[in-house]
């Protein structure tokens, strides 16, 4: 069984994000706008972690993503984007990391990660992702690489 929750839009969730090295805008700004857009608590987040007690350890952001103007190959206009993935440093080398992306797998959809750090990029690749095409109107300025299922 999985250890990967969806993360709750709430300012605990906003603080414990503080702790992750790669904290930044991104999380205050999709944070402010779902919490803006809350209608009721069937909402949910992009954010998924892995907690060791009371403690969040690991979390990336995935979503969906839908272009059929940009696929991401000849016919595949649905697919993932894993935007973060991060694990606190005194928690890596543990498999959290291989956890999410496995969670991730799961949906049964192509993958896109954004890879911002060469030891990232080794990450990915170790776990099956792949370069490919560069498409300046889909990537935009991001070196990303993608899973495809078989």
């Amino acid at each position: 069984m999985s250890k990967v929750k969806n993360l709750a839009i709430n300012y605990k969730t906003a603080e414990e994000f503080k702790k992750f090295r790669e904290y930044g805008s991104q999380e205050l700004h999709m944070i402010d706008e779902l919490e803006a857009n809350m209608i009721d608590a069937d909402i949910d987040s992009p954010f998924y972690g892995i907690y060791l007690g009371e403690e969040l350890v690991a979390r990336m952001c995935l979503y969906r993503h839908k272009d059929s103007e940009h696929p991401i190959d000849n016919d595949t206009a649905e697919y993932l984007v894993i935007w973060k993935l991060e694990v606190l440093e005194k928690y890596q080398g543990r498999g959290f990391g291989s956890e999410l992306i496995e969670y991730a797998k799961s949906f049964n959809l192509p993958i896109k990660a954004i890879s911002r750090f060469q030891n990232s990029r080794d990450f990915f690749e170790k776990h099956g992702f792949e370069s490919h095409e560069y498409d300046i109107e889909r990537d935009l300025a991001d070196e990303s690489l993608m899973w495809t299922p078989n």
